[in-house]
């Protein structure tokens, strides 16, 4: 385990990209959500992979989403994870079930938190944080 250093519990996360989520990230840059579609059985999947994780083929494309959603589950965080993110409280983690079908976990930006319902409509914002990377968040659809 690496030991966190002075200052740096102020310091929110980033993304760390490798050979298989690189053009994900790289799509988040570009304001495009990508997800990974299956040649040879047409599944759909997030968190891209080497391999489908149905039918373990290696015929997989990157796709542009529709970056549309509907919230699946949530959580309001009143109690900071840490001191980086002690100031957004309180906030929204949200699981959204992407159009394609996937699911994903983000945040809620551009609404009271505590608005969040089930199947309550939200679309993509990619928003560029500190570090120079880009994070996928949602927002309630026609804000």
């Amino acid at each position: 385990m690496r030991r966190i250093e002075p200052g740096e519990a102020h310091v929110k996360p980033l993304p760390t990209p490798d050979a298989d989520s690189q053009a994900y990230w790289d799509g988040l840059k570009d304001g495009r959500l990508l997800l990974q579609h299956c040649g040879a059985c047409g599944h759909v999947q997030l968190y891209q992979q080497a391999l489908c994780r149905r039918c373990l083929g290696t015929e997989l494309v990157h796709r542009r989403a529709s970056g549309r959603g509907t919230v699946h589950s949530f959580s309001v965080v009143h109690r900071a994870p840490g001191p980086a993110f002690k100031q957004d409280t309180p906030y929204a983690v949200l699981l959204v079930e992407l159009e394609e079908g996937p699911r994903m976990i983000s945040s809620l930006i551009d609404a009271d938190p505590m608005s969040v319902e089930f199947d309550m409509r939200v679309e993509l914002v990619c928003e560029a944080v500190h570090g120079g990377a880009v994070l996928p968040r949602f927002r309630p659809v026609g804000r």
